[in-house]
């Protein structure tokens, strides 16, 4: 990682706060990252407290996952909000309702885990640390749902740390740091970079990339978002990733397609950047590139084939005869090469997706998760694409259908509005007239 002037300052604070530490304390001090912390939450001198911070954010990469996992649970169970004071405080509130007072009740309702995040955080490093962590809890929280408060509460302090104000928007192109090249093809979550040629024809001349980056974690992507400038909506994706595909001049093209979105932070999980990039990225293309008059996506819809498979009887104009024949179609493994099958199942998926994307909710949102992500920028549900990905994963999530969620910059507020205060799918007549047949 690129070491920063303020990085190599509170590095040197750090440095002699170790120093003062060492002479202080001798040998009797704890060196467990626990005893650590302990420490580090009644240290009130800053170069001290940087050393301290430093020293935790040390001992965490050198933890085995037991290890990561015990301290996680001295989070949850030692570093967590005392009762007893709850208690005091609000009785104390009860019987006066001061705003010193509320204050103290305020106080006290915050576990002191989240001034731990804190003080960590202020050591060179701690911001990646305290995101490496909370990777390794989302990764356990299944198996350990008593560990769900410490979850919220670092998901809390990132949230804020992760603020869209303090994020930069980065284009990616060949003249990038090999550093950061080397993570868009471990991070690509959608179609998967098949090494540096490939990655080469992605940041050509008729392509564009762009991140978000955080000040804190410089070489690290955030999140991503690969486009294609073409002419006229794209309908099938292998055309967009082939290598051999004849470049167009950026100059030409009227469309840009938006075909892979990735998240590249396991420990940001459930904090939105997406929102923010596409609409940064429609500006930035905008600005350098007046020709175009288009933007889209190309996206897969990844929950559609396991609902599918979930369904019984009928489903909503079609019954369940139809639906058992679509079914036993789709257990040929070849069956989207074969013509007899896909004239015989093209109609009745397209009109299935159809019904899956406006009709299937959960809490009132649609089922799908693209779906939820683009409509809640504002995007409209354009076109559903046959065969638009034919590769294992695309057949596998949704039966090789693609969708096209189209951008329109005079409606994008619109739409954010119906499906934020109204939860409205806004979709194109066509796609509705399917969903309505299906």
């Amino acid at each position: 990682m690129r070491q920063t002037f303020v990085s190599q300052l509170f590095n040197s604070i750090a440095d002699a706060g170790r120093d003062l530490l060492d002479r202080g304390a001798g040998k009797s001090r704890s060196h467990s990252i626990e005893g650590v912390c302990r420490d580090l939450l009644t240290q009130r001198g800053e170069a001290s407290g940087m050393a301290l911070a430093r020293e935790v954010v040390d001992l965490w990469k050198e933890l085995e996952d037991q290890e990561k996992l015990d301290f996680l649970f001295f989070l949850a169970n030692e570093i967590c909000v005392d009762t007893d004071l709850v208690d005091e405080a609000v009785e104390a509130y009860q019987s006066q309702k001061t705003d010193e007072a509320r204050r103290k009740l305020t106080a006290v309702l915050e576990a002191p885990r989240q001034e731990l995040m804190r003080r960590i955080n202020f050591a060179p490093g701690g911001t990646a640390v305290i995101v490496d962590m909370r990777k390794f809890l989302v990764a356990r929280l299944r198996e350990h749902a008593e560990l769900k408060d410490v979850d919220l509460d670092i998901k809390h302090l990132l949230s804020s740390w992760f603020n869209r104000g303090f994020l930069e928007v980065q284009e990616i192109n060949w003249r990038t740091p090999a550093v950061i090249l080397e993570k868009l093809i471990e991070y690509e979550a959608v179609h998967e970079i098949q090494g540096w040629d490939d990655l080469r024809r992605r940041l050509d001349q008729d392509r564009r990339c762009f991140a978000f980056f955080h000040p804190a974690l410089p070489d690290e992507p955030l999140i991503f978002v690969e486009v294609a400038l073409v002419k006229g909506l794209a309908s099938a994706v292998q055309p967009l990733l082939d290598q051999e595909e004849e470049r167009l001049s950026e100059t030409k093209a009227d469309t840009a397609i938006f075909y892979s979105i990735s998240n590249c932070q396991d420990g940001l999980k459930g904090i939105s950047f997406g929102n923010f990039l596409i609409k940064q990225v429609v500006a930035e293309l905008s600005a350098e590139l007046p020709n175009l008059k288009h933007f889209s996506t190309l996206s897969p819809i990844p929950g559609f084939m396991k609902w599918f498979a979930g369904t019984e009887g009928a489903i909503g104009g079609m019954s369940e005869d139809s639906i058992k024949d679509v079914k036993k179609c789709l257990l040929d493994m070849d069956w989207y090469r074969k013509k007899e099958i896909t004239d015989q199942v093209r109609e009745p998926l397209e009109q299935l997706v159809a019904h899956y994307l406006i009709n299937e909710k959960s809490r009132e949102r649609p089922l799908d998760p693209v779906s939820r992500f683009h409509l809640g920028n504002g995007a409209r549900l354009e076109r559903i694409n046959w065969l638009g990905d034919t590769s294992v994963n695309g057949l596998k999530q949704s039966a090789g259908l693609l969708v096209n969620y189209y951008y329109s910059l005079k409606d994008i507020e619109k739409n954010h509005e119906a499906y934020a205060n109204d939860k409205k799918v806004v979709a194109s007549s066509s796609i509705q007239s399917l969903a309505k047949a299906g």
